[in-house]
């Protein structure tokens, strides 16, 4: 029902197919009431909609009318449409006139494509015990529609909606039960007063304790989410579908919705975009008319700006430019960037799911990206990089540093016992921002040579890269820091090295391609790829190393976008040797194994097994159960997402091994 085509951090592009038509998420559900529908949205853009199957049921009417011709017709609208289940008007009245069971049985009568079971929704900082009795009811709701649902064999998907207020322990307990359920969609509710409070911070640890307990096969839908400057933060952290009536309600306030906040018609001299609404009417000619007739082009302007938004987003993802995108539309409010902050505490959590290569280069907007995935997966790596007894700390040239650096470097102050320098016990690195200490061999690797930050450090950046500092420096026996990096950084001063004149770099192209397989694969791995008669070729038109080959045989070709290596079948079958199961690895069922032998690629619900720190777009080693090496390729997804999905593709196959 749901496959993911495009990653970045934990927001995806993905296709959820429903009984009237495949919806590409993250999606915006305009709300459509039944009794006032006021504006055709699917002419602006909408190809999900929801509406309320309480009040259709509670309206003679409109209840004969949704049986006798279906709920689609009964809205004026083709596409896939989900249903609330009237969870709303029991948060607002205390009660509504109908049970669980007749709700489903209603949603799947009138032709719902998503139902949605009767929840409780418990308000925002509630006491506990009240937030734990509403909680028993909706996960004892939640199984009573599944298990009525399967029963009577209904098409329609069906909704089971995380509860627990505030407390972030019952999020993730609801979560956990939800998924052993088994639903088909996971909304997250009751949120809409954190958004209306501007209490975001709290909605992050909502979301994402939420989130990280529920399936990542199935799409999850953030409720009552529906103003744009709000979208970016809740894709990056998971969310795949947002609903909300703010474009119209906005409107008949005469509020404009924008990615920088709202605007009142009354203080606007100029129109706030350039749609067609905006270029096509002033202020002055809004106001001019009748009620009607400016809500409802007011309300298409929130549409169309809401809808360009999700747009704007999902080409983030394929980019791999979403952070930043959060980051920028964070800045609109101070809560707001509480939130983006807050969001950093789950870096690893969203490490997990951030893809290793992307298409776009790193881009500091400030000390928000400090607590970006890449950064804590590099200094991880390197805390594992084989370290020698000194180290010489560089300050930043341009890039790629090693090409830069020559001669003598300069002036060095020591930290450490003044022990006579070894240049060939020596690691050299590069200090720089955002990602501390940056290895010369690892400089053209993505994202490392692939980043820009500003030069004018701020305040956050400067601490990060003394604590950098401060802790690598023990893995040393002496560090030597430019002097420099001293001055610019503000490190506390060491004696001047004696023999600075005599500290030189020298570029080394075999110690460069086994570094570059170790920062990869693992450790030891570049030494066991890359041994024997090794010779490398290099681009004509870049002098970048393209091929490496052990006498005639290639190993790798390296990838002059990100300095990765791709392997060759002699490269793969080294890997395999060298690493221990399970790592690299992606382990396939029996069934599939004659299929990955002949090329073809590996769909998820084949796949037994992963090697846990597997990432999209990792290059991989496919195997059997018995670790027999039956192709090479790269993965799709990150291990969670692997194993967790039954449909869809989880690896491209680059060539099978017969």
């Amino acid at each position: 029902m749901f496959e993911i085509k495009a990653k970045d951090n934990r927001g995806r592009v993905g296709t959820l197919k429903t009984n009237h038509g495949t919806i590409k998420t993250p999606a915006l559900m305009p709300v459509i009431h039944p009794r006032k529908q006021v504006i055709d949205v699917g002419k602006y853009g909408a190809d999900i909609v929801i509406t309320n199957a309480y009040l259709i049921y509670k309206d003679e009417n409109l209840k004969q009318e949704a049986i006798d011709n279906g709920l689609h017709d009964l809205i004026n609208f083709q596409g896939p449409v989900m249903t609330d289940s009237g969870s709303f008007q029991l948060s607002v009245y205390g009660d509504v006139e109908i049970s669980n069971k007749e709700v489903i049985e209603f949603q799947e009568l009138i032709g719902t494509d998503i139902g949605t079971s009767l929840d409780i929704p418990t308000a925002p900082y509630v006491d506990r015990e009240l937030a734990e009795k509403d909680l028993e009811i909706t996960l004892k709701r939640a199984k009573e529609a599944i298990d009525f649902k399967n029963e009577n064999n209904y098409k329609m998907k069906l909704n089971s909606v995380v509860q627990g207020s505030t407390f972030k322990d019952l999020r993730s307990y609801c979560a956990e039960e939800l998924t052993k359920l088994e639903a088909d969609l996971y909304p997250i509710g009751a949120v809409v007063p954190l958004m209306e409070s501007y209490n975001y911070s709290d909605l992050v640890d909502v979301v994402m304790n939420s989130v990280k307990a529920l399936p990542d096969s199935k799409p999850r839908h953030l409720m009552g989410a529906g103003h744009p400057m709000v979208f970016a933060l809740a894709v990056a952290m998971g969310c795949d579908l947002f609903d909300s009536a703010a474009y119209i309600l906005y409107a008949e306030d005469d509020r404009f919705l924008s990615t920088r906040g709202t605007y009142k018609l009354e203080n606007l001299m100029e129109m706030p975009c350039s749609c067609e609404v905006c270029t096509n009417y002033t202020p002055d000619d809004l106001r001019a008319m009748d009620k009607k007739e400016r809500r409802d082009l007011i309300a298409k302007h929130n549409l169309l700006t809401s809808f360009a938004e999700i747009k704007r987003i999902r080409q983030a993802i394929y980019e791999g430019s979403l952070m930043e995108l959060v980051e920028e539309r964070c800045r609109v409010h101070p809560n707001l960037l509480d939130a983006c902050r807050t969001l950093g505490v789950y870096s690893n959590d969203l490490e997990k799911y951030d893809p290793r290569v992307k298409k776009s280069a790193f881009f500091y907007t400030g000390p928000e990206s400090l607590n970006r995935p890449e950064i804590k997966r590099h200094l991880d790596k390197l805390r594992l990089y084989d370290k020698k007894r000194d180290l010489v700390i560089l300050p930043p040239t341009r890039k790629p540093y090693s090409k830069y650096i020559g001669g003598r470097l300069g002036d060095f102050y020591i930290y450490g016992s003044q022990m006579e320098i070894d240049l060939d016990n020596t690691d050299f690195m590069v200090l720089d921002v955002p990602f501390g200490l940056i290895p010369v061999e690892l400089d053209d690797v993505y994202p490392l040579g692939q980043n820009e930050s500003p030069r004018i450090y701020d305040m956050n950046a400067i601490e990060f890269v003394g604590d950098v500092i401060s802790e690598f420096t023990e893995f040393y026996s002496q560090t030597l820091i430019h002097s420099k990096i001293i001055d610019k950084f503000e490190i506390g001063l060491y004696n001047i090295h004696p023999d600075s004149h005599d500290i030189k770099f020298k570029k080394d192209d075999i110690k460069k391609i086994k570094a570059i397989a170790n920062y990869q694969f693992g450790e030891e791995m570049g030494e066991a790829l890359f041994s024997g008669d090794i010779k490398i070729e290099k681009s004509k038109k870049t002098g970048k190393i393209r091929h490496i080959y052990s006498g005639n045989e290639l190993i790798a070709n390296m990838r002059a976008s990100d300095s990765y290596f791709v392997l060759s079948t002699e490269g793969a079958k080294r890997l395999h040797n060298a690493s221990k199961f399970p790592n690299n690895r992606v382990i396939v069922n029996e069934d599939s194994e004659p299929f990955t032998r002949e090329g073809k690629s590996v769909f998820a619900k084949f796949v037994v097994d992963v090697d846990k720190n597997i990432r999209s777009n990792d290059e991989v080693l496919l195997v059997n159960e018995d670790d027999e090496l039956l192709a090479y390729g790269k993965s799709l997804l990150s291990y969670n997402e692997i194993m967790d999905f039954n449909t869809g593709q989880a690896i491209k196959n680059r060539k099978g091994i017969k």
